[in-house]
């Protein structure tokens, strides 16, 4: 995700200053302090926009924002937070509860409702906020459940939205990607379910349990791309579901199991051919990173897919 605030472009008089401006504008408006003061703050704030979607990453020294009574009048926002600890940990508070959030774990919250959220320790945390319409569940009954902690370690489908959240904020690396779009949608089709568990509410949508298990599928595909052998008949199996299931769900999302396989090893293999970082590792070692253990055969495929050979490729991005 491209940079949206960085306190050390600025003299270290100036960056709590800036740090309060530039979380008000990233998010809504609020009311910032520091235990240690103004000092040497040092934060930064990660930003992508995928429609009416904006995903936010926050690093940062120990703070607290605070969403006011006053704040909630004025500039009234209609959204929903999700926010995900990823490193330290925060207290969000809301309608007379605290959700003590440590790494793995989220919380959902109303930025038309006040609330505190303290952030302790350098800390790294993901949000989304999105309109609160948009989940489809009656507001009236999710008032229940903001400011409520959401183990990610306990399973059931909560755990998987977590690294789906990760997983995106990877692909904001490049602006605008399409495979965020529709993993957006998929955390809110999923949060939806998980919120809907919570509320012992009929589903809004009955393709919702679908989507779910799409989503586990999907997720158990990307944790596995590196498995050369990885088959339709091992992912079927590993989900309890038959080999014509996988396929009719795989078809009605307008692609098959080999397809999406294909896709997201080659999408991964371009991010690393890209990377700085990855410069050094050779490009049959990249293939064979994502599944594809021949040189040739992963030539061939790259450049069926981006239109030239995976050096040519690398070459072509100044590495």
């Amino acid at each position: 995700m491209p940079d949206v605030a960085r306190t050390l472009d600025l003299p270290s008089g100036q960056r709590f200053e800036y740090w309060k401006h530039a979380l008000s504008h990233a998010f809504v408006p609020l009311e910032v302090s520091a235990p240690g003061g103004d000092g040497d703050f040092r934060g930064l704030l990660r930003g992508s926009e995928l429609g009416s979607l904006r995903f936010i990453e926050v690093s940062a020294e120990p703070h607290t924002a605070r969403r006011t009574p006053r704040l909630v009048k004025a500039a009234p926002a209609g959204c929903y937070k999700l926010a995900l600890q990823l490193r330290g940990s925060s207290v969000l508070i809301q309608d007379g509860r605290e959700a003590t959030l440590v790494p793995g774990d989220f919380t959902l919250y109303d930025t038309d409702r006040p609330y505190t959220l303290e952030l302790s320790d350098p800390h790294r945390m993901l949000v989304l906020v999105f309109p609160r319409d948009m989940l489809g569940l009656p507001q009236s009954r999710l008032a229940g459940l903001t400011a409520t902690r959401l183990p990610g370690e306990t399973g059931g489908l909560a755990t998987l939205i977590g690294p789906f959240l990760s997983q995106i904020a990877d692909l904001l690396d490049d602006t605008g990607s399409r495979d965020g779009i529709r993993l957006a949608g998929n955390v809110l089709d999923l949060l939806g379910t998980v919120l809907t568990e919570r509320l012992d509410c009929v589903p809004p949508d009955p393709d919702t349990a679908h989507r779910a298990l799409m989503l586990q599928i999907t997720a158990f595909i990307e944790e596995h791309l590196g498995e050369a052998d990885l088959a339709p008949a091992q992912i079927a199996a590993a989900h309890h579901i038959s080999l014509r299931q996988l396929h009719k769900l795989f078809h009605a999302s307008g692609t098959t199991v080999a397809g999406w396989i294909r896709q997201r090893r080659l999408e991964h293999c371009g991010h690393d051919l890209r990377d700085p970082r990855c410069s050094a590792r050779p490009v049959a070692a990249v293939g064979a990173r994502w599944g594809y253990p021949d040189p040739a055969h992963f030539s061939r495929l790259f450049k069926a897919h981006y239109g030239m050979g995976p050096r040519d490729y690398r070459l072509g991005h100044g590495l």
